[in-house]
């Protein structure tokens, strides 16, 4: 089967090369959408076939609550039809302020090492108004990194960079500034991230597996590897170039 995410809310399936009427699960309701909002992830645990767990990533409008934050939640697989999944089982695992429209990241993605990796945008606008990027206190421009079998709503790997120090202990790397698709490489586990960039370069940034956490992929220092805000704090960080960029005038 496979499971079709739609920015307007609902997540549909594919199966024989028919798409069923009725959908897999109906968001619309709960979902702000709009330019880039809207529903924007979906991930299977990976016990999935035993444990029916599913998670979801969307920007809200629920309950005469329109700001338009993220929601990552919880549902589960109706135990009567494989083919629906039971609306009544959300459970809310983190609910995250968003200042701006833009700029939600949205990807979902269970890492090699069981946990679940939520690319998070720098919060919107243009530019980082507001130097979330480079800012570990905040969750935005950021990898998060969570053990959702951790206890509800999750429990935080030991290994997190930020654990028993000033910074986010959710966060797994920053410096991003809108990671809205990302892929682990099947083979050696290595983290691979599609960065947007602000008006003249776009970057893929890399991280291989085992790499210590605290990775910090430089934006709002730098756009790919082009000077954009770099100050004394971009001068003593420990900042990691792109494996590739390729500017608009391409």
């Amino acid at each position: 089967r496979l499971f079709v995410v739609e920015q307007g809310g609902r997540i549909r399936f594919v199966e024989n090369g028919t798409v069923l009427p009725v959908p897999f699960l109906d968001l619309t309701e709960r979902t702000r959408r709009r330019g880039e909002q809207g529903l924007l992830g979906l991930a299977f645990h990976p016990d999935f076939a035993s444990n029916g767990h599913f998670y979801v990533n969307y920007t809200r409008h629920a309950d005469q609550i329109n700001d338009g934050a993220t929601v990552i939640a919880r549902y589960s697989v109706s135990s009567s039809d494989p083919n629906v999944a039971d609306s009544g089982s959300r459970r809310v695992l983190l609910t995250i302020a968003q200042p701006y429209g833009n700029h939600n990241g949205g990807q979902l993605l269970f890492g090699p090492d069981g946990y679940l990796y939520i690319g998070m945008g720098d919060g919107g606008s243009g530019g980082d108004p507001e130097e979330n990027g480079q800012d570990p206190g905040t969750l935005l421009g950021a990898m998060l990194r969570l053990d959702v079998d951790g206890g509800f709503p999750y429990g935080i790997p030991d290994d997190n960079p930020y654990v028993g120090a000033p910074g986010q202990d959710e966060i797994g790397a920053y410096g991003l500034r809108n990671p809205w698709r990302f892929s682990f490489d099947r083979e050696t586990g290595d983290l691979y991230i599609g960065d947007v960039g602000q008006n003249a370069w776009e970057e893929i940034s890399y991280q291989t597996a085992g790499t210590p956490g605290g990775t910090n992929f430089g934006w709002d220092c730098y756009e790919g590897t082009q000077t954009y805000e770099f100050d004394q704090a971009c001068s003593e960080a420990d900042l990691t170039d792109p494996i590739a960029e390729y500017s608009h005038d391409a």
